[in-house]
């Protein structure tokens, strides 16, 4: 069932909860028996045995097996000493080739192990009627879960009750910016993940607001472990250089039996003895086969793994060296992996002036009242860990105090100096927040929000100008967010929206965008000048996606840009058809972004995807080299 496209009500009935008192016990354990434990099936991990086997298998180690049995058979029916030294060779040849292989998968395997983090999820959740904290793998649908700012959420849930909820969803999503969220809403039906505004899911942060939620899906259930399901049913795909080695073995096989066969036939119409020619023409057939290729390719391939190495890059296996200077197409991600992942204030306007201006460290007097006022009406955070710069809560904000501090104004000292005495917090219906500091013996109150939310609480400023800004910035796939002030005498009795947003007085907007790694546009002219074609792939908005490509110059004059819906109206034919003009792929789902690599793989090129988020992953693995 699309929980997401149901009333509350009909979710409630058809899983069979109470709103309030939740499953009972016995519930609970029926559903154990029949969904399983919340957790995701991991992948049956192979032995050093069977990695030293799987070394085996390449055709041209399998001929040099078959030679070096043969050489062995004939130095037994030769009887010389020296006889023995080639097939002893060779079997020490393919030995170490083969360990040299394995050693280099499990170091890669240790190296990503000590990557990942070991946490033990729990979760608060509403059984018989009471609230208690469990380990998140014992939910079961039905469950209904509390959820708060700092909470990882434990299964994909469906909201019945929300107060200013935001939940950060980049990593199956893709979007930069947490996603708001609303109980009362009904998602049309098939709509994109990142849409669907009613539902919560595993392994995504809340990052903002309270919130209760039904629990619709578990384990494998969840989307996280429909991805888990689309990287076990992806096929480990040989690289170039596995499919020319074999190809290259393919021919020297038929090649060696061949002039022995030719050998044979010729030596029996000259009358010589059956036997001594058998010897001879498979002595001249092993003596074809080039048993050190091998061993050369493994050193040659081992050089570039360590200095890789060098560069903080693990190679998990040996030929994605070769693969990786073979790649002839590159499907990114966007999100932390060309962007920074982290909203920066880069513009602002101040209400009066007539141009927009960039943020720097040293802006204007009246561009640091705009901060200011920013900072003091934010909830948000920065602290310091180790000397590194993290930021806690809505992005939006920790970009606004961000740009703060850098023109010398820390949150902390601002709030000393100019206390917050009450406010109205930020919920999704009004879209504006505001505070009511003490600043200079006067009381001052700060709303901050969606410009078209505050016009009509403004009494002052410059409307006109303030929207034609807003629509400019937005195109350019800017967050634009509207600031105003206004005096009070005292504090009301009531502190709400009716009692103190009104009659404000329009200060300026700031924008902000998750901005492109300065390292980005260079990395994509240097592809460009190699022959590479740099494709964007990302589960953001279109519009976002497309103002990151052409400033990183993915998206040249003639491209297209298309969205996943768009994708998924597409035939095979119809894709193949037009994807050497689709250079920006948004709004896309995992299995869009296999279906994406698989259509420039039917093309012939050598397709590297590169990303850092959950949803990448079925890509990364379908890829001829994943870059994560």
């Amino acid at each position: 069932m699309q929980y997401y496209h149901q009333p509350i009500d009909v979710v409630l009935k058809e899983l069979d909860v109470s709103s309030r008192d939740g499953l009972t016990s016995e519930q609970v354990e029926k559903r154990l028996q029949q969904y399983g434990l919340n957790k995701l099936k991991e992948a049956k991990k192979k032995s050093n045995f069977q990695r030293f086997l799987d070394q085996l298998k390449d055709p041209m180690i399998l001929i040099l097996l078959v030679a070096a049995v043969i050489s062995f058979i004939l130095a037994i029916i030769e009887n010389d000493p020296k006889s023995f030294f080639e097939p002893i060779l060779i079997l020490v040849i393919v030995i170490l080739n083969a360990i040299i292989g394995v050693l280099q998968e499990n170091k890669a395997e240790n190296a990503l192990n000590a990557l990942k983090k070991m946490t033990t999820l729990q979760a608060r959740v509403i059984r018989n009627g009471k609230e208690e904290l469990i380990n998140a793998e014992d939910l079961v649908p039905g469950d209904l879960i509390r959820l708060e700012a700092g909470d990882v959420v434990p299964a994909d849930a469906r909201l019945i009750r929300s107060v200013s909820l935001k939940s950060e969803e980049s990593a199956l999503t893709g979007e930069s910016v947490p996603s708001e969220k609303d109980a009362e809403a009904i998602v049309k039906k098939n709509a994109p993940l990142g849409d669907r505004i009613d539902m919560v899911y595993s392994g995504c942060s809340i990052t903002y607001g309270t919130g209760l939620a039904i629990v619709t899906a578990t384990g494998m259930d969840t989307e996280m472990g429909k991805i888990a399901n689309l990287l076990n049913e992806a096929d480990n795909a040989q690289t170039p250089l596995q499919l020319k080695l074999a190809q290259l073995g393919k021919y020297l096989g038929i090649l060696a039996l061949a002039c022995c066969a030719i050998i044979f036939v010729v030596g029996l119409l000259n009358g010589q003895q059956p036997m001594e020619l058998f010897l001879t023409s498979i002595s001249l057939a092993v003596a074809a086969i080039p048993e050190g290729l091998p061993a050369i390719v493994t050193v040659v391939l081992s050089i570039g793994v360590t200095k890789l190495a060098k560069k903080q890059a693990i190679i998990r296996n040996l030929p994605a060296v070769e693969t990786l200077g073979s790649a002839s197409v590159i499907c990114s991600d966007k999100t932390g992996t060309l962007t920074q992942n982290k909203m920066t204030l880069v513009k602002a306007w101040v209400d009066g002036d007539q141009d927009i201006v960039d943020i720097t460290t040293d802006d204007p007097k009246e561009i640091k009242e705009l901060l200011k006022l920013g900072t003091l009406c934010s909830d948000g955070s920065i602290v310091f860990v180790d000397g590194k710069e993290t930021s806690i809560g809505d992005p939006t904000e920790t970009s606004i105090i961000s740009a703060a501090r850098k023109n010398g104004m820390t949150k902390e000292e601002l709030n000393k100096k100019y206390p917050r005495l009450g406010e109205v917090p930020f919920d999704s219906d009004r879209k504006l927040m505001s505070t009511i500091n003490k600043m200079d013996d006067k009381l001052v109150v700060i709303t901050k929000g969606a410009l078209d939310s505050l016009i009509p609480r403004l009494a002052s400023g410059d409307v006109e100008k303030a929207k034609a800004l807003n629509e400019q910035m937005s195109k350019n796939a800017l967050r634009v967010l509207a600031i105003a002030s206004k005096e009070i005498d005292a504090l009301p009795d009531q502190i709400n929206s009716e009692s103190i947003e009104h009659d404000l007085h329009l200060k300026g907007l700031v924008a902000m965008i998750d901005p492109a790694r300065p390292e980005a546009k260079e990395a994509v002219a240097l592809c460009k000048k190699a022959g590479i074609r740099p494709i964007m792939i990302t589960g953001d908005h279109v519009i976002t996606a497309s103002a990151i490509a052409k400033e990183l110059g993915i998206l040249n004059p003639g491209d297209l840009a298309i969205t996943g819906v768009e994708l998924d109206d597409m035939s095979d034919s119809e894709l193949d058809g037009k994807i050497d003009q689709i250079s920006v792929y948004a709004r896309v789902s995992p299995e869009n972004k296999i279906r994406i690599v698989k259509g420039w793989q039917r093309k012939n090129q050598v397709v590297a995807m590169t990303g850092d988020g959950v949803n990448d992953a079925p890509a990364l693995k379908a890829a001829d080299i994943g870059c994560a």
